[in-house]
């Protein structure tokens, strides 16, 4: 790899801290319509600028061919200021491509909104051993700032999360230079790896690491990639700068690792025990503060056929606690240690759970007085001593058979689960 040095950071050709090597960029006008194509989308689907740019991204969306789609998921877009997942991608030749796909929203002067667009082959991703939904889901989660700028490298749109990562509010960037907004030596460097992608008119991804300040506290490492943009004609129209938390990219990678990990060592036993230990080792701390693995009763002793997933009013099972594990050592953050059987109160998040057959997620967990806590005082009142405040709680099965439960917590994390937590653990379970 070519590398340029200079006093405060290092540029070079590949992005490999943060993986943008291996994505490719798209910009797109705030009805779906394609206004800028790069060469790494064409070596993706196939489409050169000419044939992209102008026309709706339906072209490349199978899911948005029909009438109206696309009109509805941008509506949705805005919505949700942005939108991340997996998908597919309609090939030029004709085939799919199955890709994560991150929908980016970028807010310009007098309020024009634009639309980036990250694709990544599911295919060259790390972390073989995970499903393509999570892989994409974690490598889509973590916070990625975004500015647009033209042949003058003059910002024209951003979006939320670039303040963050060096404070520059979005009226002091747009119509800027970053030598205008942010003065000093590491900005003209930056602007200096801008003409150089320029001129040479590729789409080859640059990088620099240094660090910059935050609205968060104090500096953090960043990567940042710089791609360059393409009309109709092929000619360049400006660039895309993204710059990504290194920290948080490092953890996404972590936890594709360890999950790939855990597949390989849980898949060389079929001790249930065992298992059920491991599966809570596994979630502390990885994700979770405190994690328990309650086993159907006849899964571990043989004592009968597992409890069918049904509606409530079925019987429910008599669960054991096979797995236990927190990070507050020679804390007791549970009633019951492992061998336990586990009761099952009325109305909580497990007889749900094991009612419906369907995870649960209580991000900021209700304590409040006329909750089925008002029936579990010990349960309260070890939830209030731990300050346990969010909750997942996931079920195990196989086919239609109901194995059991594993309940995730937090306490010393301060930030709630989120949905790309639960999805962690739906894997790690599954």
């Amino acid at each position: 790899m070519t590398t340029i040095s200079t006093g405060f950071m290092t540029i070079g050709d590949r992005m490999n801290a943060s993986g943008v090597s291996e994505t490719a960029f798209a910009l797109f006008d705030e009805r779906g319509a394609t206004v800028a194509w790069t060469q790494a989308a064409e070596r993706l689907v196939g489409y050169s600028a000419g044939e992209v740019v102008g026309r709706s991204a339906a072209l490349v969306l199978p899911p948005f061919a029909e009438a109206g789609a696309m009109s509805a998921f941008v509506e949705q877009c805005r919505a949700r200021n942005g939108w991340s997942g997996v998908t597919a991608v309609r090939h030029r030749d004709g085939h799919t491509v199955d890709v994560t796909l991150r929908i980016s929203m970028l807010r310009g002067r007098g309020g024009t909104v634009q639309w980036l667009t990250s694709v990544s082959d599911v295919g060259v991703l790390s972390g073989e051993a995970v499903n393509g939904a999570v892989r994409g889901a974690l490598l889509t989660s973590a916070p990625v700032g975004i500015s647009v700028r033209d042949l003058q490298l003059r910002c024209f749109g951003v979006n939320e999360t670039i303040e963050m990562h060096d404070g520059i509010p979005r009226e002091r960037r747009l119509g800027r230079r970053f030598t205008d907004a942010m003065p000093g030596a590491k900005a003209e460097a930056l602007e200096a790896v801008m003409r150089q992608v320029l001129q040479s008119g590729t789409t080859k991804v640059h990088e620099y690491r240094t660090w910059l300040p935050t609205v968060l506290g104090p500096e953090r490492p960043f990567a940042v990639s710089f791609s360059c943009l393409q009309g109709a004609d092929g000619q360049a129209l400006g660039m895309c700068v993204i710059s990504a938390d290194v920290t948080e990219c490092r953890l996404a990678r972590e936890r594709l690792t360890v999950l790939g990990h855990a597949g390989t060592r849980l898949g060389r036993t079929l001790d249930v025990w065992e298992i059920g230990q491991a599966l809570a080792d596994f979630a502390v701390p990885l994700f979770a503060d405190f994690a328990a693995v309650d086993l159907e009763k006849s899964i571990p002793f043989s004592e009968g056929a597992p409890v069918r997933i049904g509606p409530v009013g079925e019987r429910l099972p008599v669960l054991r606690r096979a797995g236990l594990a927190s990070v507050r050592e020679g804390v007791q953050d549970s009633p019951w240690a492992r061998g336990d059987a586990v009761p099952l109160p009325p109305g909580s998040p497990v007889t749900e759970v094991l009612s419906t057959g369907r995870s649960h997620l209580e991000p900021i967990m209700d304590t409040a007085a006329g909750t089925w806590l008002d029936e579990e005082p010990l349960r309260a009142r070890m939830i209030h001593e731990s300050g346990m405040h969010s909750l997942m709680v996931v079920p195990i099965r196989t086919r239609r058979a109901l194995l059991g439960v594993v309940v995730f917590t937090r306490s010393e994390n301060p930030v709630p689960f989120q949905e790309i937590d639960l999805l962690l653990a739906e894997e790690l379970v599954g």
